[in-house]
């Protein structure tokens, strides 16, 4: 399976069951936004346009933004609602491509323990880790050591091309003491997985 982050919460997971892209990126975030190809789309704050630019996604895809156990094309999504201070919804999905678990955190403003049960047994974590109404770089490596997957790759951080005020990737990798440079993508299969919690580091697609 190859993962692509395409910028904030957006990510592209590509398997031979097919492709998922997550939270769909706006023109106006920074982001080069490519129209994409997709089986199907997960939108974690689907009232979020700052997440949820569904329109530069091809028109097939199919569009999951609400609590409850879907399968499309050989692909396993889950979905699991949490609460947020306002009284509005995050979705996190965990998504299975080719025999390997994704956790997809979305943007939650905390991680409830009743969640994290739900995310034990994922292989590859996307966390936020720039806070904006989500997780700080602190909160996010507490979480990450909590679910304990094998790879841990963090996302909505503030980048060269990020218009959003977010906080810089250093200060998670402070905290996890993560040193690993910035790879154009991450393929991983079920033999590549580490034995040992990772952080991978993903560069944009630009």
């Amino acid at each position: 399976m190859e993962i692509t982050w395409l910028g904030r919460t957006c990510f592209r997971l590509k398997g031979r069951e097919g492709a998922v892209v997550t939270d769909p990126c706006p023109p106006d975030s920074g982001y080069r936004f490519p129209r994409q190809v997709a089986d199907i789309v997960t939108l974690s704050r689907r009232d979020d346009p700052g997440y949820s630019f569904v329109a530069g996604v091809a028109p097939e895809a199919m569009v999951f933004d609400a609590p409850g156990e879907y399968e499309h094309g050989g692909i396993l999504v889950t979905a699991i609602a949490s609460k947020l201070p306002d009284g509005g919804r995050n979705i996190i999905f965990v998504i299975e491509v080719d025999g390997i678990r994704i956790g997809h955190l979305g943007r939650p403003a905390a991680v409830n323990p009743s969640k994290v049960d739900e995310l034990k047994d994922v292989d590859v974590l996307l966390l936020p880790v720039g806070g904006g109404g989500s997780l700080s770089g602190a909160a996010a490596a507490d979480v990450m050591t909590t679910i304990d997957p094998k790879i841990a790759i963090p996302m909505n951080f503030k980048t060269a091309e990020e218009t959003l005020d977010l906080e810089p990737l250093d200060r998670f990798l402070k905290e996890t003491g993560a040193k690993n440079e910035p790879q154009p993508k991450l393929t991983v299969t079920r033999s590549t997985i580490p034995a040992e919690l990772t952080v991978m580091l993903l560069q944009p697609r630009s």
